[in-house]
């Protein structure tokens, strides 16, 4: 069952699963949810045994970690990483994981990796009076350089994290796909990854959202959504969940057969108390969006993201578009109170549809169980969590930015 489960990571060229399910990892977090991110994200993808040292961990997390990777090997060690005594938790890790916001543990993680060596991954989010974003590095031994005091943090010792869920989920995925990298020998990222922006106000009130795709995007657009507050979401899919959904599709584990839309409602109405829900029914040129204030596109074909920008450019709604695959995504925003294209129009779905028809063999059914192409969590959940920091700048009366992210490119976004 877990190879069937993991198929659409194991089609990807090169890619070595056994790495990955014997490797040992050591984490470090703090008292927020994004350590517990990574954990389940880690657990989707076929990381089997972690060790984690960390005052507390989120229980809806975990119990997502533990039903989607029943092979998931987890010893949580409760407190905080501040004294080298606690070396010997991470006995036999293969890399350390530093999720955390404080400098003690920062430096004695740095420290052992300088020593031992091992790997480490460090990943936090910061607030300042003007700006708020995150930082990324893999420390390797021989990078004793000047840009390592970016990454440790200011405060000493444990108090208050940074919590900003948004960021969180893209954190996590780009930590875990830097893990993927050094335990299967692939290059990791020479430079901080670091994005900044002004902060945003908190936001009091959500308007109707509508989710089309309840699928890889769609589940950690649910998550970053119902982590900022969110409750009034309609997700539309016709499709059902199959095994080979449960890489990436984490929230739709024990809903094999089920309509996706349904089966992710569900799910996020019992683990986070919202209100949505779920309709089996596929978009089309009749769909209304009439009730709803913003449309986030998370479907995995061109012919349908054409309709939803026609239809949200015809019914004046925001439309906020993702794309991904296995090394590279796009978040693309169409506003209706601002001038330009559709994210059709800007991506030139319509012409790639027309070359797709005139070759046939190449034409792919819409549904996940006729597409066996290779998936990963890590570009869906990092381009999911752009898309709802793209619905936070629009809701703070910004404009946002396009991303286009690639896994491989120093520069990522």
């Amino acid at each position: 069952m877990a190879i069937a489960r993991l198929d659409r990571q194991l089609r990807i060229p090169g890619w070595n699963q056994q790495s990955l399910a014997h490797a040992r990892i050591g984490i470090v977090g703090d008292a927020d949810r994004l350590a517990s991110l990574y954990i389940m994200s880690a657990a989707a993808l076929g990381l089997n045994q972690l060790v984690v040292i960390a005052p507390r961990l989120d229980p809806a997390l975990i119990a997502t970690a533990r039903l989607v990777n029943p092979d998931l090997s987890l010893v949580q060690v409760e407190g905080f990483f501040s004294h080298p005594v606690l070396d010997d938790v991470f006995t036999g890790c293969q890399v350390l994981i530093d999720l955390s916001q404080y400098g003690l543990a920062n430096k004695l993680l740095l420290t052992k990796g300088h020593r031992d060596p091992l790997p480490v991954i460090r990943g936090f989010v910061y607030k300042q009076a003007d700006q708020h974003g995150f930082k990324i590095f893999t420390y390797l031994r021989g990078r004793e350089w000047q840009e390592l005091e970016q990454l440790v943090s200011p405060r000493n010792l444990p108090g208050p994290p940074v919590d900003d869920p948004v960021l969180d989920i893209i954190v996590a995925g780009i930590v875990l796909e830097e893990t993927k990298n050094i335990l299967m020998g692939q290059p990791v990222s020479t430079e901080v990854i670091a994005f900044q922006q002004p902060p945003l106000a908190p936001l009091a009130q959500h308007p109707p959202i509508c989710v089309v795709g309840a699928g890889a995007l769609g589940n950690f657009i649910g998550l970053g959504l119902a982590l900022l507050g969110a409750t009034d979401i309609t997700f539309m899919d016709f499709d059902v969940v199959e095994l080979t959904n449960l890489n990436r599709q984490v929230f739709l584990v024990d809903a094999l057969g089920h309509n996706k839309a349904q089966a992710l409602s569900a799910r996020l109405n019992q683990l986070f108390g919202l209100s949505s829900r779920g309709w089996l029914v596929a978009c089309d040129r009749d769909t209304d969006f009439s009730p709803y204030h913003v449309v986030f596109d998370g479907v995995d074909n061109f012919e349908t993201r054409i309709i939803l920008s026609e239809q949200c450019q015809t019914q004046q709604k925001i439309l906020i578009s993702g794309g991904s695959d296995v090394e590279a995504g796009q978040v693309v925003v169409y506003d209706p109170a601002r001038p330009g294209p559709t994210p059709a129009e800007l991506l030139g779905l319509a012409e790639i549809v027309g070359q797709r028809r005139s070759r046939p063999h190449l034409h792919p059914r819409a549904s996940c169980q006729y597409r066996p192409d290779p998936a990963v969590i890590m570009t869906n959940q990092i381009i999911a969590g752009f898309m709802v920091e793209a619905y936070r700048w629009l809701l703070n009366g910004d404009q946002p930015v396009n991303i286009f992210y690639e896994s491989g490119r120093g520069k990522k976004f």
